[in-house]
């Protein structure tokens, strides 16, 4: 009898087992993961490798995503030579020296090769690269409550 039992117990057991893998999948969709988060280090090198080609492959919102921690209404676009954002620190950033700070901060850890030579209140730049094919990155308020981001290099 204990054998009946115990044969009996384990289809019951594999049809809630499938039934949870069925809820669970079907619910996954709908949790928030870590990589949908903004992520500025992949824009920022996305954006950086454009500089050889002039770019041109980028599109507004390739840079967005650099922006998006600190501001939800970034406008970027390539222009003659350069890449620019400009975006509203949002207000949990307390301020936009405190937003401006926080973007060198991720220019500084997601581009380890880039030098960092100005860090001020109002701006930030950093190089990468030999002066002759030297790629520019600078950070800087834009007005009293605005920050931009430009990208330039050859």
């Amino acid at each position: 009898m204990p054998h009946t039992q115990r044969a009996h117990r384990m289809p019951s057991l594999r049809r809630i087992s499938a039934i949870a893998v069925v809820a669970t999948t079907a619910l996954s969709p709908l949790a928030a993961r870590a990589d949908d988060a903004p992520n500025p280090c992949a824009a920022l090198k996305r954006i950086v490798a454009a500089a050889p080609t002039g770019f041109s492959q980028l599109t507004p919102d390739d840079g967005k995503g650099v922006a998006q921690p600190y501001g939800n209404d970034a406008q970027c676009g390539a222009t003659k030579g350069g890449y620019e954002c400009m975006w509203t620190p949002n207000e949990g950033a307390a301020s936009s020296t405190t937003a401006l700070q926080a973007v060198a901060a991720d220019i500084a850890s997601c581009l380890p090769d880039a030098t960092h030579d100005v860090n001020s209140p109002v701006r930030q730049h950093f190089y990468i690269g030999p002066r002759d094919a030297r790629t520019q990155i600078t950070a800087m308020r834009a007005g009293a409550s605005r920050l931009k981001l430009i990208v330039s290099g050859k």
